[in-house]
């Protein structure tokens, strides 16, 4: 049979239809638009890109230097212990290859909603004579490509820090891309799959179920799988009856039925040998499982989920007295600023890919809580010091959280307006309205998270007056400073005409807003560690903390929040101003 089809098309003369083809354009014809906008991107002439490249380049190097030098040294001590070292190095690649197998189907499952049913090029694709196969493979592509890159590039240190450390040989690389390229697919194939069923079991107009009882279902699997993993048993070898003990609970698989642990057995057996042939095997036939698995579903239920996609939405009529009541409780901000607040949140939940990301912040919260509360800091041989130590350096982990929180959701801000921009420089209203509310839209629920995650990973872990105090002044200046940075950022760098705001804090502005907010958190935490270490010390050995260094240390820190908070904001204003369009 062709694989082509026929259709009686009118001849240029005479206007009698005969019988002709349609033409049935390849996988690689389909991919070609993505491909020609990405390089003609990446080629364009623009003024300081040679600069941002240099730049970018420069931090990415940097970044994954130090990666893979503390995965190397640890490697390297792993190697040095007998018996026990390949065990402990495999259960740490397990882990963070279930961390990846996690993110990468949560993202998937987010990603596939937009590339499969709300793609501005589907209405051209689906009408015109595409093959079903080769528009299933085109969308899965682009899947893959928008939700693996991330992994993929942190992948790297990881790969190279186990090939130098336990020697891998010329064909590690080949190696390491023949187990990443299964691994995620496998992920990418499933959340299509998912999707595309909630999408037919749930009209478009309800996304808000589908997203929530996908919130659920990850939330729920996240945590019962750690609950399977119990990476805290490991913290405390003590716990075990015996060595014996200890030595068969690192030999047992952790999830012997994820991808995670047949690419973990994979890398190990490659490097410390004898290869495991079946790891490779399962995941190799797995990605091509679900796949053809996925594109029968495609074919059955495409058509159907693509057409309920295509209806419009339902306008859900609230209650005229909330909304009253709402106004007036902002009141005080006048006419103006009150309704940019209301827009700002409007905008918000109306665009379903940007709301939708607060799944993959749930998630986060879960582990990041879940992790600090199997901290083994209640053990016979803790000190005092370090019990206190431990939750001021969880600030730097709780900040990474708000800044990647700011990066998804704040950075966004201005250039989700998109082609809107125009009619807000030609009003009246002046920028700075504007700007302060989204300022203030995005940083108050930041804050709240904030102070949230930090109070109750204190609590937690049980800290003293003094950490709790600087703990949660800290977290609160930190987040108003990564708020400024996100949105004045965003504001430089900002990205009209993108299609999904899902990929605008993957742009070069969103990688320089996050490398510069780990530069501030990383100030913030060198200011106050002399202060605290101070009264620590202090508390500990006995004797007084000095009054100007905690005082110089706190006041730098502060005064440097504020900082970046304010003058970001202030040159992000004149920037808006002078914007043409």
């Amino acid at each position: 049979m062709s694989s082509t089809r026929e259709l009686l098309l009118p001849t240029p003369a005479t206007g009698v239809p005969v019988q002709g083809e349609l033409p049935d354009p390849a996988l690689l014809h389909l991919l070609l638009p993505k491909w020609l906008t990405a390089r003609a991107r990446a080629s364009a002439q623009e003024r300081g890109k040679g600069a941002r490249i240099t730049l970018l380049g420069t931090m990415a190097l940097l970044f994954w230097t130090f990666i893979f030098t503390v995965l190397y040294r640890l490697l390297v001590y792993f190697r040095g212990v007998e018996e026990i070292g390949p065990l402990l190095a495999g259960k740490l690649l397990g882990l963070m290859m279930v961390s990846f197998f996690s993110i990468l189907l949560l993202s998937n499952v987010i990603t596939a909603l937009s590339s499969f049913f709300l793609a501005k090029d589907l209405d051209m694709l689906v009408a015109a004579p595409v093959n079903w196969l080769r528009l299933y493979g085109a969308k899965l592509s682009e899947t893959v490509v928008a939700s693996s890159w991330m992994v993929l590039l942190m992948s790297i240190p990881l790969f190279s820090a186990f090939g130098v450390a336990y020697h891998g040989g010329w064909l590690w690389p080949v190696i390491a891309a023949g187990i990443m390229v299964p691994f995620i697919v496998i992920p990418a194939a499933i959340g299509s799959a998912l999707t595309l069923i909630l999408v037919n079991i749930f009209p478009a107009r309800r996304t808000r179920d589908i997203l929530s009882l996908i919130a659920v279902f990850a939330a729920g699997g996240v945590v019962l799988l750690f609950r399977l993993v119990r990476p805290e048993k490991l913290a405390r070898p003590e716990g075990f009856r015996s060595l014996v003990d200890f030595i068969s609970v690192l030999r047992t698989p952790t999830s012997p039925f994820l991808p995670s642990e047949w690419a973990q057995k994979a890398v190990m057996s490659w490097l410390t040998g004898p290869v495991d042939g079946l790891a490779f095997y399962l995941l190799w036939t797995t990605a091509a499982a679900t796949i053809t698995i996925g594109a029968l579903l495609h074919r059955w239920l495409y058509d159907v989920g693509f057409s309920k996609a295509q209806e419009s939405s339902q306008r859900i009529l609230t209650g005229d007295g909330r909304k009253s009541r709402v106004r007036g409780a902002l009141g005080f901000l006048g006419v103006l600023r009150r309704e940019l607040v209301f827009k700002e949140v409007r905008l918000f939940f109306r665009d379903t890919t940007q709301w939708s990301q607060l799944i993959l912040l749930a998630v986060l919260v879960v582990v990041y809580v879940f992790n600090i509360k199997f901290l083994p800091l209640t053990q016979a041989g803790v000190t005092f010091f370090l019990v206190n130590v431990i939750p001021f350096l969880n600030l730097v982990l709780a900040g990474f959280v708000l800044a990647s929180i700011a990066a998804r959701f704040l950075f966004p801000g201005v250039s989700l307006e998109g082609r809107t921009m125009w009619l807000l420089r030609s009003s009246p209203m002046s920028m700075r309205d504007l700007l302060w509310a989204k300022f203030w839209v995005g940083t108050l629920p930041l804050l709240i998270l904030a102070l949230g995650i930090v109070g109750v990973t204190d609590y937690l872990l049980k800290v003293t007056p003094f950490m709790f105090t600087v703990s949660v002044v800290t977290i609160a200046l930190m987040t108003f400073a990564l708020a400024g940075l996100a949105v004045a950022f965003g504001t430089l760098f900002p990205q009209f005409e993108t299609e999904n705001a899902a990929q605008i804090p993957t742009s070069f502005g969103g990688l320089l807003f996050m490398m510069s907010s780990v530069t501030l958190i990383g100030a913030v935490v060198i200011l106050e560690a002399r202060p605290v270490y101070s009264y620590l010390a202090a508390q500990t050995f006995g004797g007084s903390a000095d009054p100007a260094g905690m005082i110089a240390g706190f006041g730098g820190a502060a005064a440097l929040c504020v900082a970046a908070t304010v003058f970001p904001l202030r040159y992000a204003q004149r920037r808006l101003e002078e914007l043409d369009r």
